[in-house]
């Protein structure tokens, strides 16, 4: 309860107060890489429920002649880039802590389609809310292997507190300015999890 308390009293006020910053952020998006300014993806939240969760854009609508989207790397722009190295695409996602979709603190929320790969253990990040940072972001980020990633959550879960959050936020702060480990080597963002270590396609995470 305390937690929930606290998420939903700092996504307010950190909405209110970083309101024009969001404003002057989207304007960005709009003039750079056009409509629509917010990225919007089904992830698995408490207990695996779908939600939608929202970031800023930080990629163009590139498509081959097929009309498939072309790999990161290539929809990827340098102000896309700077977006994401400074975590600022991450802030509409105040709204989804303020609805109670997500935390501030939590495993950040993956893909749908990893559920059924994830072992017994995997699984037990989704005991918690999904954050907008987490224990894994402080420890690696998208840099650490997806084995690595999973043990941190499960870490948080078995040990989760007030203060730890407290902690990790401090963290995060301190992170977002050295901005280390914004990608995994190779890649805009992290490769997908097969199950297996297994290098492929990026997604945006």
């Amino acid at each position: 309860m305390i937690k929930r308390l606290f998420d939903l009293l700092a996504s307010f006020f950190g909405l209110l107060v970083l309101s024009p910053l969001i404003v002057i952020v989207a304007w960005k998006i709009r003039k750079n890489l056009g409509s629509p300014v917010l990225f919007r993806q089904t992830r698995p939240g408490l207990n695996g429920q779908p939600f939608e969760m929202i970031k800023f854009r930080t990629m163009k609508d590139a498509v081959d002649k097929q009309g498939n989207p072309l790999p990161d790397s290539e929809r990827m722009t340098p102000f896309g880039d700077k977006l994401r190295s400074s975590s600022l695409d991450e802030l509409p996602e105040l709204w989804n802590v303020l609805k109670g979709d997500m935390s501030l603190v939590g495993p950040r929320p993956l893909l749908m389609q990893y559920l059924p790969l994830y072992s017994k253990e995997h699984a037990r990040r989704h005991e918690v809310r999904p954050g907008v940072t987490g224990w894994a972001q402080i420890n690696g980020r998208n840099a650490i292997s997806w084995e690595d990633k999973f043990k941190l959550d499960v870490w948080y879960v078995d040990n989760r507190s007030f203060w730890l959050d407290f902690k990790i936020l401090l963290l995060t702060v301190k992170k977002v300015f050295v901005k280390e480990g914004i990608s995994a080597d190779g890649h805009v963002t992290i490769p997908p999890f097969t199950g297996k270590e297994h290098q492929g396609t990026d997604h945006e995470c």
